[in-house]
């Protein structure tokens, strides 16, 4: 890990700790095996068998993707579904590089073809990268990228 110590003429960047990595990012969903089967359908995730809580009523899944990248998806009895706003303060979308241009576009057309909404792309932004976004599993939003 790095930490950025700015200086009158710039940014010098220093190692504070070991080794560091995202180790996994969680979400609640409403229907657990239906965001299970999307990331595994259509991102090429596996999943373990799942976990549940039977005092609490806690139910996961870990999907993990081919460059040791996790998912934990979660559902629990009481959860609240609040609308989820384009543009909005907080994590908005998940990025998942598939390798080449044609893949986004090839992936872009099968989520289409499904049915999910793609609200941007495929296309190349303004900073270089060539990708598309769609509406995916229960409303989140999903990042195709080279």
């Amino acid at each position: 890990m790095y930490s950025w110590n700015c200086i009158i003429n710039g940014c010098v960047q220093q190692k504070r700790w070991g080794q560091m990595k995202i180790e996994h990012i969680a979400m609640y969903v409403n229907d657990l095996e239906g965001t299970r089967d999307f990331f595994v359908k259509y991102l090429g995730g596996v999943s373990n068998d799942g976990y549940h809580n039977e005092l609490t009523g806690f139910r996961s899944y870990f999907i993990t993707f081919d460059d040791g990248a996790r998912l934990e998806i979660m559902n629990k009895p009481s959860m609240e579904d609040s609308a989820k706003i384009v543009n909005r303060t907080g994590y908005i979308h998940i990025a998942f590089s598939v390798g080449s241009a044609e893949e986004v576009d090839r992936l872009t057309r099968v989520f289409r073809e499904d049915g999910y909404e793609v609200i941007n792309g495929p296309r190349t932004t303004g900073d270089g990268y060539y990708e598309s976004c769609i509406i995916g599993v229960e409303g989140n939003q999903i990042e195709i990228t080279v």
